[in-house]
Protein backbone atom coordinates (compact mmCIF):
# COMPACT_ATOMS: atom_id res chain seq x y z
CA UNK A 1 0.00 0.00 0.00
CA UNK A 2 1.26 3.49 -0.94
CA UNK A 3 1.71 6.10 1.41
CA UNK A 4 -1.09 8.80 0.95
CA UNK A 5 0.72 12.60 1.33
CA UNK A 6 3.83 13.05 3.55
CA UNK A 7 2.20 16.65 5.47
CA UNK A 8 5.56 19.08 6.81
CA UNK A 9 5.31 20.84 10.18
CA UNK A 10 3.79 24.57 9.46
CA UNK A 11 7.87 25.66 10.18
CA UNK A 12 8.75 22.94 7.38
CA UNK A 13 10.82 21.49 9.76
CA UNK A 14 11.46 17.36 9.87
CA UNK A 15 14.87 16.09 11.70
CA UNK A 16 16.97 13.75 10.89
CA UNK A 17 17.73 15.37 7.52
CA UNK A 18 20.79 16.70 6.34
CA UNK A 19 21.20 18.95 3.07
CA UNK A 20 18.54 21.65 4.12
CA UNK A 21 17.43 23.28 0.90
CA UNK A 22 15.44 26.42 0.85
CA UNK A 23 12.56 26.48 -1.87
CA UNK A 24 9.42 28.05 -2.20
CA UNK A 25 5.82 26.66 -2.24
CA UNK A 26 4.55 29.09 -5.01
CA UNK A 27 1.99 30.86 -2.24
CA UNK A 28 1.67 33.97 -1.31
CA UNK A 29 4.96 33.53 0.94
CA UNK A 30 8.51 31.41 1.05
CA UNK A 31 7.96 28.29 2.84
CA UNK A 32 11.41 26.40 3.30
CA UNK A 33 11.40 22.94 3.24
CA UNK A 34 13.82 20.23 3.36
CA UNK A 35 15.22 18.20 0.76
CA UNK A 36 18.20 16.54 -1.04
CA UNK A 37 17.66 17.71 -4.42
CA UNK A 38 15.55 20.87 -5.37
CA UNK A 39 14.53 21.08 -9.39
CA UNK A 40 12.16 23.65 -10.88
CA UNK A 41 10.03 20.40 -12.37
CA UNK A 42 10.29 17.05 -10.50
CA UNK A 43 8.05 14.22 -13.27
CA UNK A 44 7.04 11.12 -11.18
CA UNK A 45 7.00 8.17 -13.98
CA UNK A 46 8.97 7.61 -17.15
CA UNK A 47 6.58 6.44 -19.51
CA UNK A 48 5.01 8.55 -22.93
CA UNK A 49 3.42 11.03 -20.70
CA UNK A 50 6.46 11.74 -17.96
CA UNK A 51 9.15 11.19 -21.09
CA UNK A 52 7.06 13.76 -23.16
CA UNK A 53 6.16 15.98 -19.98
CA UNK A 54 10.65 16.29 -19.29
CA UNK A 55 11.17 16.91 -22.55
CA UNK A 56 8.73 20.09 -23.07
CA UNK A 57 9.20 21.53 -19.41
CA UNK A 58 13.30 21.59 -20.59
CA UNK A 59 12.40 22.68 -23.65
CA UNK A 60 10.68 25.56 -21.87
CA UNK A 61 14.18 26.18 -19.79
CA UNK A 62 13.19 24.73 -16.94
CA UNK A 63 15.40 22.33 -14.58
CA UNK A 64 14.04 18.84 -14.49
CA UNK A 65 14.73 15.71 -13.29
CA UNK A 66 12.28 12.20 -13.29
CA UNK A 67 11.83 9.61 -11.24
CA UNK A 68 10.54 5.94 -12.10
CA UNK A 69 9.83 3.11 -9.86
CA UNK A 70 10.31 0.44 -12.44
CA UNK A 71 14.21 -0.87 -13.66
CA UNK A 72 13.18 0.55 -17.70
CA UNK A 73 11.27 1.91 -19.27
CA UNK A 74 8.10 -0.62 -19.10
CA UNK A 75 4.90 1.54 -19.10
CA UNK A 76 1.82 0.88 -21.37
CA UNK A 77 3.23 3.21 -24.12
CA UNK A 78 5.86 0.56 -24.54
CA UNK A 79 3.23 -1.72 -24.72
CA UNK A 80 1.21 -0.41 -27.21
CA UNK A 81 1.47 0.23 -31.46
CA UNK A 82 3.20 3.41 -31.21
CA UNK A 83 -0.17 5.08 -32.73
CA UNK A 84 -0.79 8.59 -32.01
CA UNK A 85 -3.65 10.34 -33.56
CA UNK A 86 -2.83 13.63 -35.21
CA UNK A 87 -5.50 16.08 -37.22
CA UNK A 88 -4.16 18.56 -39.64
CA UNK A 89 -0.51 17.35 -39.33
CA UNK A 90 1.62 18.06 -42.26
CA UNK A 91 1.82 14.34 -42.69
CA UNK A 92 -1.77 14.11 -44.00
CA UNK A 93 -1.10 17.02 -46.12
CA UNK A 94 1.46 15.29 -48.25
CA UNK A 95 -0.91 12.49 -48.37
CA UNK A 96 -3.94 14.82 -49.66
CA UNK A 97 -5.67 14.00 -46.69
CA UNK A 98 -8.15 16.77 -45.11
CA UNK A 99 -8.17 16.93 -41.38
CA UNK A 100 -8.65 19.54 -38.63
CA UNK A 101 -9.02 19.43 -34.16
CA UNK A 102 -12.98 20.00 -35.09
CA UNK A 103 -13.48 17.25 -37.18
CA UNK A 104 -11.30 14.95 -34.67
CA UNK A 105 -13.52 16.33 -31.67
CA UNK A 106 -17.14 15.20 -33.15
CA UNK A 107 -15.12 11.49 -33.99
CA UNK A 108 -13.99 11.47 -30.42
CA UNK A 109 -17.53 12.80 -29.09
CA UNK A 110 -19.14 10.54 -31.09
CA UNK A 111 -17.68 7.48 -29.70
CA UNK A 112 -17.21 8.53 -25.77
CA UNK A 113 -20.85 10.05 -25.64
CA UNK A 114 -21.02 12.79 -22.82
CA UNK A 115 -18.36 12.39 -19.83
CA UNK A 116 -16.70 14.67 -17.24
CA UNK A 117 -13.53 15.60 -19.11
CA UNK A 118 -15.46 17.25 -22.39
CA UNK A 119 -12.80 19.92 -22.04
CA UNK A 120 -9.66 18.00 -22.75
CA UNK A 121 -11.57 16.10 -25.61
CA UNK A 122 -11.26 19.78 -27.56
CA UNK A 123 -8.22 20.65 -25.76
CA UNK A 124 -6.34 17.07 -26.94
CA UNK A 125 -7.51 17.25 -30.51
CA UNK A 126 -6.49 20.90 -30.71
CA UNK A 127 -3.35 19.93 -29.90
CA UNK A 128 -2.87 16.74 -31.87
CA UNK A 129 -1.30 18.00 -34.77
CA UNK A 130 1.05 20.13 -33.14
CA UNK A 131 2.01 17.26 -30.89
CA UNK A 132 2.86 14.93 -33.51
CA UNK A 133 4.80 17.38 -35.21
CA UNK A 134 6.61 18.28 -32.23
CA UNK A 135 7.22 14.55 -31.42
CA UNK A 136 9.05 14.28 -34.99
CA UNK A 137 10.79 17.74 -34.80
CA UNK A 138 11.77 18.62 -30.82
CA UNK A 139 12.06 14.62 -29.74
CA UNK A 140 13.55 13.29 -32.56
CA UNK A 141 10.98 10.59 -32.77
CA UNK A 142 10.67 9.06 -36.27
CA UNK A 143 6.88 8.68 -37.38
CA UNK A 144 4.70 8.42 -39.97
CA UNK A 145 0.99 8.48 -41.48
CA UNK A 146 -0.75 5.29 -41.39
CA UNK A 147 -3.13 5.10 -44.48
CA UNK A 148 -3.12 1.54 -45.00
CA UNK A 149 -5.71 1.00 -42.39
CA UNK A 150 -8.02 3.25 -40.58
CA UNK A 151 -8.96 1.93 -36.94
CA UNK A 152 -12.45 2.40 -35.34
CA UNK A 153 -13.38 5.96 -34.56
CA UNK A 154 -11.79 7.86 -37.35
CA UNK A 155 -13.31 9.40 -39.65
CA UNK A 156 -9.85 9.84 -42.00
CA UNK A 157 -6.40 8.98 -41.73
CA UNK A 158 -4.95 10.18 -38.97
CA UNK A 159 -2.92 7.71 -36.79
CA UNK A 160 0.78 8.40 -36.89
CA UNK A 161 3.71 5.84 -35.64
CA UNK A 162 7.09 4.73 -36.05
CA UNK A 163 7.77 2.56 -38.86
CA UNK A 164 7.71 -0.78 -37.30
CA UNK A 165 4.48 0.30 -35.44
CA UNK A 166 6.10 -0.55 -32.13
CA UNK A 167 5.52 1.39 -29.01
CA UNK A 168 9.37 0.45 -27.41
CA UNK A 169 10.70 2.33 -30.27
CA UNK A 170 8.37 5.33 -29.57
CA UNK A 171 9.95 5.45 -26.11
CA UNK A 172 13.50 4.43 -27.07
CA UNK A 173 13.27 7.76 -29.31
CA UNK A 174 11.78 9.69 -26.28
CA UNK A 175 14.20 8.46 -23.73
CA UNK A 176 17.41 9.03 -26.18
CA UNK A 177 16.44 13.03 -26.68
CA UNK A 178 15.97 13.12 -22.86
CA UNK A 179 19.38 11.86 -22.40
CA UNK A 180 20.38 13.99 -25.20
CA UNK A 181 19.07 16.75 -23.26
CA UNK A 182 21.11 15.53 -19.79
CA UNK A 183 17.50 14.97 -18.17
CA UNK A 184 18.61 12.88 -15.15
CA UNK A 185 15.79 9.74 -15.39
CA UNK A 186 16.15 7.63 -12.08
CA UNK A 187 15.13 4.15 -12.92
CA UNK A 188 14.74 1.88 -9.81
CA UNK A 189 13.42 5.04 -7.85
CA UNK A 190 9.81 4.60 -6.87
CA UNK A 191 8.15 7.88 -5.10
CA UNK A 192 6.77 7.06 -2.22
CA UNK A 193 5.13 10.01 -1.06
CA UNK A 194 3.63 13.46 -2.09
CA UNK A 195 5.69 16.74 -0.27
CA UNK A 196 2.92 18.83 0.92
CA UNK A 197 2.69 22.06 3.02
CA UNK A 198 -0.23 24.35 3.54
CA UNK A 199 -2.99 22.22 0.37
CA UNK A 200 0.64 22.86 -2.18
CA UNK A 201 2.40 20.02 -3.30
CA UNK A 202 6.36 20.95 -3.30
CA UNK A 203 7.84 17.74 -4.67
CA UNK A 204 8.31 13.97 -3.25
CA UNK A 205 9.83 11.99 -1.27
CA UNK A 206 11.66 8.67 -3.05
CA UNK A 207 13.69 5.92 -2.32
CA UNK A 208 16.81 5.24 -4.60
CA UNK A 209 17.96 2.02 -5.43
CA UNK A 210 20.07 1.16 -2.20
CA UNK A 211 16.87 1.80 -0.59
CA UNK A 212 18.10 5.37 1.16
CA UNK A 213 15.15 7.88 1.79
CA UNK A 214 15.49 10.83 -0.86
CA UNK A 215 13.39 13.92 -0.60
CA UNK A 216 13.25 15.73 -3.69
CA UNK A 217 11.97 19.44 -3.99
CA UNK A 218 10.13 21.03 -6.98
CA UNK A 219 8.65 24.16 -7.66
CA UNK A 220 5.66 22.09 -9.85
CA UNK A 221 5.76 18.47 -9.55
CA UNK A 222 3.88 16.29 -12.18
CA UNK A 223 2.23 12.40 -11.59
CA UNK A 224 3.12 10.96 -14.81
CA UNK A 225 2.49 7.45 -12.68
CA UNK A 226 -0.18 5.72 -15.15
CA UNK A 227 -3.67 4.58 -14.11
CA UNK A 228 -4.41 1.86 -11.66
CA UNK A 229 -5.20 -0.99 -13.98
CA UNK A 230 -2.44 -3.40 -11.88
CA UNK A 231 -5.07 -3.26 -9.06
CA UNK A 232 -7.22 -5.46 -8.51
CA UNK A 233 -9.05 -4.01 -5.85
CA UNK A 234 -9.22 -0.59 -7.40
CA UNK A 235 -10.20 -2.08 -10.77
CA UNK A 236 -13.16 -4.35 -9.34
CA UNK A 237 -14.28 -0.99 -7.20
CA UNK A 238 -14.33 1.59 -10.36
CA UNK A 239 -14.80 -1.01 -13.26
CA UNK A 240 -16.93 -3.91 -12.07
CA UNK A 241 -17.29 -4.79 -15.55
CA UNK A 242 -13.30 -5.90 -15.90
CA UNK A 243 -12.66 -6.67 -12.66
CA UNK A 244 -11.83 -10.23 -13.26
CA UNK A 245 -10.67 -10.00 -17.01
CA UNK A 246 -7.16 -10.49 -17.41
CA UNK A 247 -4.69 -7.93 -17.15
CA UNK A 248 -2.41 -7.11 -20.49
CA UNK A 249 -1.01 -3.63 -19.26
CA UNK A 250 1.96 -2.66 -17.43
CA UNK A 251 2.43 -3.97 -13.92
CA UNK A 252 3.33 -0.40 -12.57
CA UNK A 253 0.26 0.98 -12.49
CA UNK A 254 -0.93 0.69 -9.10
CA UNK A 255 -2.83 3.40 -9.08
CA UNK A 256 -0.82 6.12 -6.86
CA UNK A 257 -2.38 9.23 -8.53
CA UNK A 258 -5.97 8.60 -6.44
CA UNK A 259 -4.06 7.21 -3.67
CA UNK A 260 -1.92 10.46 -3.43
CA UNK A 261 -4.84 12.69 -4.51
CA UNK A 262 -7.60 12.25 -3.22
CA UNK A 263 -6.40 12.91 0.48
CA UNK A 264 -5.48 16.20 -0.92
CA UNK A 265 -9.12 16.72 -1.79
CA UNK A 266 -8.53 16.25 -5.65
CA UNK A 267 -11.80 15.65 -7.69
CA UNK A 268 -11.65 12.49 -10.30
CA UNK A 269 -13.19 12.00 -13.95
CA UNK A 270 -14.32 8.86 -15.70
CA UNK A 271 -13.28 6.55 -13.21
CA UNK A 272 -15.26 3.80 -14.78
CA UNK A 273 -13.79 3.83 -18.21
CA UNK A 274 -10.98 1.44 -19.57
CA UNK A 275 -9.58 0.20 -22.21
CA UNK A 276 -10.04 -3.48 -22.78
CA UNK A 277 -8.70 -5.41 -25.89
CA UNK A 278 -10.37 -8.41 -27.61
CA UNK A 279 -7.54 -10.07 -28.83
CA UNK A 280 -4.60 -11.73 -26.18
CA UNK A 281 -2.89 -14.23 -28.12
CA UNK A 282 -3.60 -17.35 -25.80
CA UNK A 283 -1.18 -18.94 -24.46
CA UNK A 284 1.72 -16.40 -26.33
CA UNK A 285 0.52 -13.28 -24.04
CA UNK A 286 0.82 -10.73 -26.72
CA UNK A 287 -1.30 -8.29 -28.10
CA UNK A 288 -3.14 -9.51 -31.62
CA UNK A 289 -3.44 -6.71 -33.84
CA UNK A 290 -7.25 -5.51 -34.72
CA UNK A 291 -5.69 -5.23 -38.38
CA UNK A 292 -6.94 -8.47 -38.87
CA UNK A 293 -10.32 -8.09 -38.53
CA UNK A 294 -10.42 -4.41 -39.80
CA UNK A 295 -9.41 -6.33 -43.05
CA UNK A 296 -11.72 -8.37 -43.01
CA UNK A 297 -11.75 -11.02 -40.32
CA UNK A 298 -13.93 -12.78 -37.60
CA UNK A 299 -14.62 -13.52 -33.98
CA UNK A 300 -15.84 -16.85 -33.02
CA UNK A 301 -16.65 -18.42 -29.70
CA UNK A 302 -16.17 -21.89 -28.73
CA UNK A 303 -19.28 -22.53 -30.11
CA UNK A 304 -17.82 -21.57 -33.68
CA UNK A 305 -20.23 -18.76 -33.82
CA UNK A 306 -20.18 -14.89 -33.88
CA UNK A 307 -21.74 -13.20 -31.18
CA UNK A 308 -21.00 -9.24 -32.31
CA UNK A 309 -20.28 -6.85 -34.50
CA UNK A 310 -16.32 -7.22 -35.00
CA UNK A 311 -16.09 -3.20 -36.33
CA UNK A 312 -17.26 -1.92 -32.91
CA UNK A 313 -13.41 -2.29 -32.16
CA UNK A 314 -10.78 -3.85 -30.42
CA UNK A 315 -11.86 -2.06 -26.71
CA UNK A 316 -15.83 -2.32 -27.30
CA UNK A 317 -15.38 -5.65 -28.63
CA UNK A 318 -13.30 -6.83 -25.21
CA UNK A 319 -16.65 -5.97 -23.03
CA UNK A 320 -19.02 -8.32 -25.33
CA UNK A 321 -16.60 -10.78 -24.99
CA UNK A 322 -16.15 -10.33 -20.86
CA UNK A 323 -19.81 -10.69 -20.62
CA UNK A 324 -19.37 -14.57 -21.83
CA UNK A 325 -16.98 -17.81 -21.54
CA UNK A 326 -14.43 -18.61 -23.69
CA UNK A 327 -12.13 -19.74 -25.52
CA UNK A 328 -12.54 -17.42 -28.88
CA UNK A 329 -10.73 -17.25 -32.17
CA UNK A 330 -10.33 -14.71 -35.00
CA UNK A 331 -10.28 -16.15 -37.89
CA UNK A 332 -8.58 -14.51 -41.19
CA UNK A 333 -7.31 -15.86 -44.24
CA UNK A 334 -3.23 -16.47 -45.83
CA UNK A 335 -3.71 -13.03 -47.69
CA UNK A 336 -4.45 -11.07 -44.36
CA UNK A 337 -1.82 -13.24 -42.26
CA UNK A 338 0.81 -12.49 -44.92
CA UNK A 339 -0.09 -8.62 -45.58
CA UNK A 340 -0.36 -8.07 -41.80
CA UNK A 341 2.57 -10.03 -40.51
CA UNK A 342 5.22 -8.40 -43.86
CA UNK A 343 3.65 -4.94 -41.92
CA UNK A 344 3.95 -5.41 -37.98
CA UNK A 345 6.78 -6.92 -36.75
CA UNK A 346 5.07 -8.29 -33.29
CA UNK A 347 2.45 -10.18 -35.41
CA UNK A 348 5.19 -11.46 -37.52
CA UNK A 349 6.67 -12.75 -34.80
CA UNK A 350 3.22 -14.52 -33.21
CA UNK A 351 3.60 -16.21 -36.96
CA UNK A 352 6.90 -17.51 -36.35
CA UNK A 353 5.89 -18.62 -32.97
CA UNK A 354 3.25 -20.99 -34.59
CA UNK A 355 0.36 -18.61 -33.12
CA UNK A 356 -1.58 -18.48 -36.79
CA UNK A 357 -3.05 -21.86 -37.18
CA UNK A 358 -3.00 -23.15 -41.15
CA UNK A 359 -6.03 -24.94 -42.40
CA UNK A 360 -7.42 -25.54 -46.42
CA UNK A 361 -10.70 -25.05 -45.36
CA UNK A 362 -13.34 -24.31 -42.63
CA UNK A 363 -13.79 -27.92 -41.58
CA UNK A 364 -10.17 -28.85 -41.50
CA UNK A 365 -9.87 -25.82 -39.50
CA UNK A 366 -12.98 -26.52 -37.07
CA UNK A 367 -11.05 -30.08 -36.36
CA UNK A 368 -7.70 -28.66 -35.42
CA UNK A 369 -9.78 -26.22 -32.94
CA UNK A 370 -11.79 -28.34 -31.43
CA UNK A 371 -15.12 -26.84 -32.96
CA UNK A 372 -18.54 -27.92 -34.28
CA UNK A 373 -17.42 -28.05 -38.71
CA UNK A 374 -21.21 -27.44 -39.56
CA UNK A 375 -21.21 -24.16 -37.15
CA UNK A 376 -17.77 -22.64 -38.42
CA UNK A 377 -18.96 -23.42 -41.78
CA UNK A 378 -22.11 -21.96 -41.74
CA UNK A 379 -20.79 -19.09 -39.73
CA UNK A 380 -18.29 -18.70 -42.37
CA UNK A 381 -20.66 -18.83 -45.27
CA UNK A 382 -23.45 -16.07 -43.36
CA UNK A 383 -19.73 -13.83 -42.58
CA UNK A 384 -19.05 -14.21 -46.62
CA UNK A 385 -22.78 -13.10 -47.70
CA UNK A 386 -22.53 -10.31 -45.29
CA UNK A 387 -19.04 -9.27 -47.01
CA UNK A 388 -20.05 -9.82 -50.70
CA UNK A 389 -23.23 -7.66 -49.80
CA UNK A 390 -26.02 -10.49 -50.60
CA UNK A 391 -27.19 -10.89 -47.24
CA UNK A 392 -27.23 -8.29 -44.25
CA UNK A 393 -25.16 -9.33 -40.73
CA UNK A 394 -27.27 -10.46 -38.40
CA UNK A 395 -25.17 -7.89 -35.87
CA UNK A 396 -25.22 -5.22 -38.46
CA UNK A 397 -21.48 -5.50 -39.43
CA UNK A 398 -21.05 -3.19 -42.83
CA UNK A 399 -17.27 -2.76 -42.68
CA UNK A 400 -15.43 -5.58 -44.16
CA UNK A 401 -12.38 -4.24 -45.44
CA UNK A 402 -10.49 -6.77 -48.08
CA UNK A 403 -14.01 -8.17 -48.52
CA UNK A 404 -14.65 -12.03 -47.93
CA UNK A 405 -12.27 -14.40 -46.65
CA UNK A 406 -10.79 -16.50 -48.77
CA UNK A 407 -8.18 -19.25 -49.79
CA UNK A 408 -6.70 -21.04 -46.99
CA UNK A 409 -8.30 -20.09 -43.31
CA UNK A 410 -5.87 -19.21 -40.43
CA UNK A 411 -6.70 -18.97 -36.57
CA UNK A 412 -5.79 -17.78 -33.54
CA UNK A 413 -6.73 -18.40 -30.02
CA UNK A 414 -7.30 -15.27 -27.90
CA UNK A 415 -8.95 -13.98 -25.00
CA UNK A 416 -10.12 -10.73 -23.96
CA UNK A 417 -7.86 -8.46 -21.77
CA UNK A 418 -7.88 -5.15 -19.81
CA UNK A 419 -5.17 -2.98 -20.76
CA UNK A 420 -5.16 0.71 -19.31
CA UNK A 421 -7.77 2.21 -16.85
CA UNK A 422 -9.18 5.56 -19.05
CA UNK A 423 -10.30 7.32 -15.63
CA UNK A 424 -8.27 9.36 -12.99
CA UNK A 425 -7.83 13.11 -11.60
CA UNK A 426 -9.66 15.72 -12.87
CA UNK A 427 -7.15 18.24 -14.48
CA UNK A 428 -7.84 21.67 -16.67
CA UNK A 429 -7.10 22.48 -19.95
CA UNK A 430 -3.26 22.94 -18.59
CA UNK A 431 -3.29 19.80 -16.90
CA UNK A 432 -3.40 21.48 -13.59
CA UNK A 433 -5.13 19.01 -10.87
CA UNK A 434 -7.92 20.22 -9.44
CA UNK A 435 -9.78 19.84 -5.89
CA UNK A 436 -13.22 19.21 -5.53
CA UNK A 437 -13.94 22.54 -5.72
CA UNK A 438 -12.60 22.82 -9.30
CA UNK A 439 -9.54 24.80 -7.86
CA UNK A 440 -6.02 23.96 -9.09
CA UNK A 441 -4.07 22.59 -6.45
CA UNK A 442 -0.75 24.55 -6.33
CA UNK A 443 2.47 22.20 -7.46
CA UNK A 444 0.49 19.67 -9.13
CA UNK A 445 -0.35 18.23 -12.34
CA UNK A 446 -1.46 15.13 -13.86
CA UNK A 447 -1.59 13.85 -17.12
CA UNK A 448 -2.11 9.98 -19.22
CA UNK A 449 -3.21 7.31 -16.88
CA UNK A 450 -3.09 9.56 -14.20
CA UNK A 451 -5.38 12.16 -15.67
CA UNK A 452 -9.33 11.47 -16.30
CA UNK A 453 -9.51 10.24 -19.61
CA UNK A 454 -11.73 11.01 -22.80
CA UNK A 455 -12.96 7.71 -23.30
CA UNK A 456 -16.30 8.23 -21.69
CA UNK A 457 -17.52 7.82 -18.54
CA UNK A 458 -17.74 4.18 -17.83
CA UNK A 459 -16.81 0.48 -19.71
CA UNK A 460 -14.62 0.06 -23.07
CA UNK A 461 -16.74 1.28 -25.64
CA UNK A 462 -16.01 5.14 -25.53
CA UNK A 463 -12.63 4.33 -26.45
CA UNK A 464 -11.14 5.50 -30.08
CA UNK A 465 -7.58 4.19 -31.48
CA UNK A 466 -5.04 5.98 -30.04
CA UNK A 467 -6.74 8.22 -27.08
CA UNK A 468 -4.35 6.50 -24.62
CA UNK A 469 -1.51 7.65 -26.33
CA UNK A 470 -3.02 11.01 -26.70
CA UNK A 471 -3.99 11.68 -23.34
CA UNK A 472 -0.43 10.02 -22.24
CA UNK A 473 2.14 12.47 -25.01
CA UNK A 474 -0.94 15.10 -25.51
CA UNK A 475 -1.13 15.73 -21.73
CA UNK A 476 2.89 15.06 -21.29
CA UNK A 477 3.54 18.52 -23.24
CA UNK A 478 1.20 20.14 -22.06
CA UNK A 479 2.16 19.72 -18.44
CA UNK A 480 5.08 19.96 -19.34
CA UNK A 481 5.28 23.31 -20.89
CA UNK A 482 2.50 24.72 -17.91
CA UNK A 483 4.66 22.91 -15.28
CA UNK A 484 7.54 25.11 -16.43
CA UNK A 485 5.90 28.39 -17.21
CA UNK A 486 4.49 27.54 -13.27
CA UNK A 487 7.99 26.87 -11.72
CA UNK A 488 9.33 30.31 -13.78
CA UNK A 489 6.41 32.29 -12.21
CA UNK A 490 8.11 30.87 -8.57
CA UNK A 491 11.37 32.39 -9.22
CA UNK A 492 10.17 35.56 -10.37
CA UNK A 493 7.67 35.72 -6.92
CA UNK A 494 10.34 34.50 -4.79
CA UNK A 495 13.36 37.75 -6.31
Amino acid sequence: MFNSVVQLPQDGSRPGVENILSETTGLNAPMPIEADVEVDVLVIGAGGCGLAAAIAAHEAGAEVAVVEKGNAIAGNTSRSSGSIPGAGTRFQAEKGIVDDAERFAADLLRVSGEHDAPHLTRRLAEVSAELVEWLADTARVELELIDTYRHVGHSVHRLHAPPDKRGVTLMDGLLREAERRDIPVAFGNPATSLIVADGAVLGAETENNQGERVRIAGKATILAVNGFGSDRELVRRYCPAAGEAEYAGAPTSEGEALRWGLPLGAATGNLGAYQGHASLADPHGVLVTWTLVEKGGIIVDSAGARFADESIGYSAFAEKEFLRSGPFYVIYDAAICEAVAANQEEFGKLVEMGGALAAEDAATLAARLGLDAAALEATLLAARQAAEGTAADRFGRTAWGNGALGGELRATRIVPALFHTQGGLAVDADARVLNTQGRPIPGLFAGGGAAAGISGREGSTGYVSGNGLLAALGLGLIAGRAAAAAAAETRREAC
